[in-house]
């Protein structure tokens, strides 16, 4: 067979993964290491969608600027009205010239120094929760390291850096958790609906901060969202801005709180490198990308074909979706030398977990700020922790998380 021919050929899948298996949410490596040795690029029936395996094709994936962000409406449109529109203004879900407007006036407030501004609080802050978490250990015996710190941690951050009022800041947790829950597949109807109240409920609350923010401006991103004007003077929308905000804590709580449990989980499981990092806290900075790269917390992003395209032989038409597959594009042999080995001062690292191209994530210093600070705060504090108990597993693949990972520090 000519050559050229074969590569509009689709892939085909001789091993595949049920994305609702237990079993394959505790460990789904070992399913992309089979579909890696198959093919770069396979069709998922489950999904509908095709998924890039390989490292290349999934660095394709989300580089070629022919395969965009291209959001399509929840339906039935009357019932997600909320949802919707949180997505139509985000910078995520556009392509340029949107995109391009929205990221550099997003930049442009982000770049008035608030990341180096709260580089001290974060410390601060993580060191006060991991305190915490410390003293439930001594009264109790045991204590939950998500609730007390990887969860709290990126919120506040988060918080602190839009200028939500400290009462305010529990509401914040909840409504991503229930709106984050939309990115998965074949979601049940009540969780639908909890996404759309929580939307509903969060683009109000925000509503009302920008209002309070444009009388009496701060020292806050929001304020500077508000003021923050392009080179042709147009402003952020009402609704661009509220959908940043929400973006913001999404992206930022998501991936935050799942790195930190899901590499702590590993640290645990791994006690020669857990002990390695507490001897040397220099590793701290290669520690950081190896936790992302182990056990990615966001496992797949969608493109759209806005025009033919061919990813690794597949072809890929118009209006159809491809999928980078980050947690299989983690493990590639032919990039990371003993892929499946935890190791801390793995370099060079090229993890796709923040992305690739235009859409790279605009918060990555932030999140590698806070996870950072949060590994650092538990070497110094809780050098002996050990995991009390097997953590509980959240349901979801696209997401990769925990429920829970409770830490134990017996004396010695």
């Amino acid at each position: 067979m000519d050559a050229s021919l074969a590569l509009d050929l689709p892939s085909v899948t001789v091993a595949s993964f049920d994305q609702h298996d237990p079993a394959f949410i505790a460990n789904p490596y070992p399913a992309f290491a089979a579909l890696r040795a198959e093919g770069e690029v396979h069709w998922h029936e489950g999904m509908g969608v095709a998924v890039a395996v390989s490292h290349a094709a999934a660095s394709a994936v989300l580089r070629h600027r022919s395969l965009g962000r291209i959001w399509s409406d929840a339906e039935p449109l009357d019932l997600f009205g909320s949802f919707n529109l949180l997505h139509r203004n985000s910078m995520l879900e556009n392509e340029p010239p949107t995109h391009t407007r929205l990221r550099r006036l997003v930049a442009a407030a982000f770049g008035r120094g608030h990341v180096e501004r709260l580089r001290p609080w974060i410390t601060d802050l993580a060191d006060r929760l991991v305190d915490d978490l410390a003293a439930a250990i001594r009264d109790d015996g045991q204590a939950d390291l998500l609730a007390r710190v990887a969860a709290p941690l990126p919120v506040e951050v988060i918080a602190e850096l839009l200028g939500v009022p400290a009462g305010d800041r529990p509401l914040l947790q909840p409504w991503s958790n229930a709106i984050v829950k939309m990115y998965e597949y074949d979601l049940a109807e009540d969780k639908r609906a909890a996404a759309e109240r929580a939307a509903t409920e969060f683009v109000a609350y925000l509503r009302g901060l920008v209002a309070l923010r444009r009388a009496s401006p701060g020292d806050d991103l929001v304020s500077d969202l508000v003021a923050v004007t392009d080179s042709d003077g147009a402003k952020l929308t009402e609704d661009e801005l509220v959908s940043t905000a929400v973006l913001l804590l999404m992206a930022g709580h998501e991936a935050t709180v799942n790195v930190i449990g899901n590499g702590v989980h590993a640290l645990m499981g791994h006690p020669d490198e857990w002990r390695r990092l507490v001897a040397d806290p220099g590793l701290l900075p290669t520690a950081v990308e190896e936790l992302i790269r182990y056990d990615s917390p966001l496992q797949l992003f969608e493109r759209t074909a806005t025009e033919p395209v061919t990813i690794a032989g597949y072809r890929v038409e118009p209006g159809e979706k491809i999928a980078a597959l980050l947690g299989a594009a983690a493990r590639d042999p032919l990039v990371f030398r003993d892929p499946d080995t935890f190791d801390l001062s793995r370099d060079p690292n090229p993890h796709l977990g923040f992305g690739m191209g235009i859409h790279y994530c605009l918060g990555a210093p932030l999140a590698r700020i806070e996870v950072r600070a949060a590994l650092s705060a538990l070497v110094r504090k809780l050098p002996g922790a050990e995991r009390a108990a097997e953590p509980r597993r959240r349901a979801e693949f696209v997401i990769r998380g925990l429920h829970d990972l409770p830490l134990t520090a017996p004396r010695r």
